[in-house]
């Protein structure tokens, strides 16, 4: 088991990050969480890491923080919902939003995930909440890159593409999440276009 990493990141792209250790380049699947967190090329930086082996794939899954592999590894472990649909999950929500939403009985706010629907959210719920009655929420972190409209528009675009929204909804969403953000003041970078994009995507 490969349980954590630290090297120099060399690219990232598309929630994949590409980490030279020791000279061996680690392809590392990452949540929007923790992509949005990563620092510049030719950086270090430490991974949380769980690792899966299939018959066609080695896969490896990182995250920032432990809580957030935690909740991953929680939800691997639940009928139906494998790695990528929790990779997905933690894309979706902060680590602290998620396990509100399961204290709370937020069905609503679970079914907008991409992939999750009323049965599954109301599964989650069902399996999650003893688990994770007594977490700790962790220090929520922005990102502080700065972006043109144009790019962030384009990244959160993908971003959503990526989590399986078809590309006209997906665009269409991030439409509106840029006019909202806008009314509200805010600058629209591509974490908080997608952020408020996955909260109001139909």
């Amino acid at each position: 088991m490969i349980g954590r990493i630290t090297g120099v990141l060399l690219e990232k792209d598309n929630q994949l990050a590409l980490i030279d250790v020791g000279g061996i380049g680690y392809e590392v699947e990452v949540p929007l969480n923790t992509f949005f967190k990563l620092p510049k090329p030719g950086e270090t930086l430490t991974l949380h890491t769980h690792f899966v082996v299939r018959e066609d794939a080695q896969l490896l899954y990182g995250f920032i923080e432990e809580i957030e592999r935690a909740l991953f590894r929680v939800l691997i472990r639940i009928n139906g919902v494998g790695p990528k649909m929790a990779i997905a999950m933690l894309s979706g929500m902060e680590v602290s939003e998620f396990i509100s939403c399961v204290q709370r009985d937020d069905v609503n706010a679970l079914v907008k995930m991409p992939g999750v629907g009323k049965k599954t959210a109301e599964r989650l719920i069902i399996e999650l909440k003893d688990k994770v009655s007594n977490w700790q929420e962790p220090v929520t972190m922005g990102t502080s890159a700065t972006v043109s409209k144009g790019s962030s528009l384009e990244e959160a675009e993908n971003a959503l593409i990526s989590l399986g929204y078809k590309p006209q909804e997906a665009g269409r969403a991030v439409i509106a999440a840029a006019k909202i953000l806008e009314e509200n003041s805010q600058v629209p970078d591509s974490e908080s276009l997608i952020r408020t994009a996955l909260k109001n995507v139909s």
